[in-house]
Order: C-alpha cells, then structure tokens, then sequence
C-alpha cells in the first residue's frame, strides 16, 4: 500500500489519536503518501450543529497544523490535505465557499446521509427495503460527482438496501456507470470490513467489477493503529478478488476542489 487518503481526526468527535501518530504509523508501514481528510465542517441553517464533524471554526487551525507537520516531514513522506465531505445540495455552494481560501488537495465524497443532514432522515447504513430511498443515494451522490469537486467516492454502497438484488443492481450499476464515465474512482472501505458493517458489499463490488470501475483501498482511518494495517490490506484484496476485481491501486488523481 503506497498511498492513504481517507484518515481522520479528534474534530469529528468520533476518532482518537495525534496527527503526528498516524503520520508516524503511515511511515512505519512504509506509505509514500498520508492524506487527511476529516469529516468537513458545515454551517447549517436554524442553528442545527454536526456531533459528527469538525466546526468550521476549526478549519484554520486543522489546515495550519497539517502544514507545518507537512513540511517537519518533508522528505520521509508526503502528506496532503483534503477533507471528507457529503453532497448536501442545499449547502454545497457554502460549503465551497468555507474551504476556498485553504486550498485543499481533494475532497472526498462520503454520502452519510439523503437531502441535507438536519432533516431529520435516517443515516444511510441503516437497513431499508424502500427503492425510492436507494434511487435518492445514488441520484444524491450521481450530482455530487457531477460537480467535479471529488475525487473519489468512499465507501460508495453505504446505503443498506436490503430489498430485491435486482433492484439493488439496477440502481447501484447507474452510480457506478456514471463514476466511470466520470473517471472517479470507488473505495473499498477497510474499516467497514474490518468492522463487519453494511459495507463493502459483495454484490456491489460485483456490480463494479463488471462495469470495470478503478478501485482504491482507503484505511478510513480512526485510530493510527488502522493505517495501512497489513492483515486488513491482505483480507480486503482477497474480498475484491472473491468479487472478481483484480486489479486495484492506491494512487489516485486528486482534483482540486475550488479550482
């Protein structure tokens, strides 16, 4: 494994450990590349606040940290600043707005919720029988690549339909046709694995192993010890090759987002 992009912070109030840790661990297993990309800030309207995010009060300092750590490690590993960040169409323009003076390397696309978190609705891991919900993930998340602030969709099949397969295909084939038409690539999510969620599902990738979409391993790292933990890379290429995929590549074309 040359290269993470998806690693997280203490911001989103969901991770544990210094930025300098999971650097030091990212050269310890010998990665070229550690990209962070936290869970990106967001100002809601109605005075709505994320558990699940940084504050956008906290952007200055997340990025002037990881640049100074940037150029004390220069030379022994590359590390890239990014976030990871949902498609809310409501907000997007904010959102753009927020991070343009900070010059990111990349955002990542990692779809939690439909329509604009502080609805109200159902995260999207939770189980659902209902198509009209899936066709809204991957309509949601079809608008969020067309915008071309992404450079890669992470854990893509989050959405947990549990209904008919073939439905299942029919909508999961449109987001994965139209990545590809996109050239964005797919994540096979290491942490889901690891942890036994929803995601990586065996049909999807089945799905993109067909339409021939380019896949990347990404740690979703919470914790320094998931960077690029060799038995999880081993048992997650032996997933993708079960599903057909043998091919995958942790580089990857990063696309400034506010170019």
């Amino acid at each position: 494994m040359q290269a993470n992009y998806h690693t997280h912070t203490v911001r989103c109030h969901h991770a544990e450990g210094t930025e300098r840790e999971y650097i030091e661990q990212a050269i310890a297993r010998k990665l070229e590349t550690l990209g962070f990309s936290d869970h990106s800030p967001q100002v809601f309207d109605g005075g709505y606040v994320s558990g699940k995010r940084m504050l956008p009060e906290q952007l200055e300092e997340y990025v002037a940290t990881l640049q100074s750590l940037r150029e004390e490690y220069a030379g022994r590993i590359e590390i890239l600043i990014g976030l990871e960040a949902e498609y809310y169409p409501k907000y997007f323009g904010r959102l753009m707005d927020l991070i343009r003076p900070y010059h990111l390397d990349y955002l990542l696309l990692g779809q939690h919720y439909l329509g604009n978190e502080e609805e109200g609705l159902p995260p999207c891991p939770r189980p659902t029988e209902d198509e009209g919900r899936l066709e809204r993930y991957v309509r949601q998340v079809t608008e969020g690549m067309e915008t071309g602030a992404f450079s890669c969709v992470v854990h893509p099949d989050i959405l947990n339909y549990t209904g008919d397969r073939k439905i299942n295909r029919k909508w999961y084939e449109k987001l994965c046709v139209r990545a590809k038409e996109l050239g964005i690539p797919l994540e096979m999510n290491m942490l889901g694995f690891a942890t036994n969620r929803n995601y990586p599902n065996s049909d999807f990738f089945r799905i993109v192993c067909d339409v021939g979409n380019k896949v990347v391993l990404g740690c979703d790292a919470h914790a320094p010890s998931r960077v690029a933990d060799p038995s999880e890379i081993e048992r997650c290429m032996a997933f993708l090759k079960a599903c057909g995929i043998q091919e995958t590549s942790n580089r990857m074309k990063l696309v400034p987002p506010t170019r």
